[in-house]
């Protein structure tokens, strides 16, 4: 079986410090940002997949060892490989093992690109089986920020089934948070809803003036895909 250490050595070989701050000008890391304090090593995810399906599996004790790091891409690493097991496990105690797992150590999903690879599959596939968003609607609600962008990001799942409820009701909740990260996940996920539905987006969006009420940015993102004149509409407000 493979070790925490052991992927952070290969993480630490395959160290960039060119890619680095390509890839850190994605995140905000200067003081009171919301990326403060995360290290970047410089490698990229194709790469951080590589090192995944090289290997069958790796035992929670070691991948809990992996998502503790101080480093980005051994955290994104550690989720990878829980996304491949929790989708390779065909029994439900797997899954609720690997879902618990999760929800235990969910301080570590503390990044947007962390939360949106494995919010939709190891939350959202897990929710959607089990008919059951109480924690969505908690983390909606009281969470922090990440946990709030698990919660909307989680209903994908939802979304690639053609159930827009969650979305919408998660959507709901959010509709005025001040965050972009969550303004800018809450938009994304109604434009998803969108792209199978353009009526059911619409409807959501008009609906006691919806498109009024939520910050700039969350309308921008949600109406990307609409008409340029269906998207002027909203922009100045005459719908």
């Amino acid at each position: 079986m493979i070790t925490a250490q052991q992927i952070k050595e290969k993480l630490f070989s395959l160290a960039d410090e060119r890619k680095k701050s390509v890839i850190m000008s994605f995140f905000k890391t200067g003081k009171g940002d919301y990326s403060e304090g995360d290290i970047f090593l410089g490698v990229t995810v194709p790469r951080q997949r590589k090192i995944v399906n090289a290997y069958q599996e790796m035992p929670l004790t070691e991948l809990q060892m992996l998502l503790h790091e101080p480093f980005h891409e051994c955290r994104m690493t550690a989720l990878l490989f829980l996304i491949k097991m929790f989708k390779q496990s065909e029994k439900q105690d797997l899954r609720d093992y690997y879902f618990g797992f999760y929800c235990s150590n969910i301080q570590f999903v503390n990044n947007w690109d962390l939360v949106d690879c494995s919010a939709p599959i190891v939350v959202g596939e897990y929710m959607l089986s089990q008919k059951d968003i109480s924690l969505l609607k908690q983390w909606a609600l009281y969470g922090n920020l990440w946990q709030q962008r698990i919660a909307i990001v989680a209903t994908l799942a939802f979304i690639r089934v053609s159930n827009f409820d969650v979305t919408f009701s998660m959507a709901e909740i959010l509709l005025n948070h001040n965050h972009d990260l969550i303004q800018k996940a809450v938009g994304w996920m109604l434009r998803e809803v969108g792209k199978r539905d353009d009526n059911a987006e619409y409807t959501f969006l008009i609906k006691n003036v919806r498109y009024k009420k939520m910050p700039r940015t969350m309308l921008r993102y949600a109406i990307e895909r609409f008409p340029e004149s269906i998207r002027q509409n909203f922009l100045k407000g005459v719908l």
